[in-house]
């Protein structure tokens, strides 16, 4: 039948669709929560998933994506459980990430700096020193 499926109507290809649907259903009972389930996906928790995940470098549609939201609704889903945006969250976060490393684990910034979210060193070097007023080498030289 696969053979001549370009020979079958659109109406006699519903209706095999149809047919194999039933015999699914009768073998498999309880797949039938699982073909019929229409309702809207489930949003996940906002706040936990950002704040094991802040680390990944992504952009807010992805996050928005992997959330289970439109961006517009993770912008203002965001805005309600975090009080700022998701840009300067993330930054935020991602530097206060980056110091505890500097300072406790006595790590390099060259070495944490795409570990913590930065794609490139410079930006993450201009953000250090703009949100502590110091360099992260000389926090590093003072955590020695």
């Amino acid at each position: 039948m696969l053979r001549r499926s370009s020979q079958l109507s659109e109406a006699e290809v519903n209706n095999k669709r149809e047919e194999l649907l039933q015999l699914l259903l009768e073998q498999n009972p309880e797949m039938t929560d699982v073909l019929f389930d229409f309702a809207t996906p489930q949003k996940i928790n906002l706040e936990s998933f950002m704040n094991q995940h802040f680390r990944f470098n992504v952009s807010l549609k992805r996050f928005a994506y992997l959330t289970g939201r439109s961006l517009s609704a993770f912008k203002r889903d965001f805005a309600a459980v975090f009080s700022t945006t998701p840009s300067r969250w993330l930054t935020h976060k991602r530097l206060l990430e980056a110091r505890f490393l500097i300072e406790s684990e006595r790590r390099k910034p060259s070495e944490i700096y795409l570990e913590v979210g930065f794609e490139d060193l410079s930006h993450f070097s201009f953000a250090f020193k703009k949100k502590f007023g110091l360099n992260a080498s000389v926090l590093l030289q003072r955590a020695h």
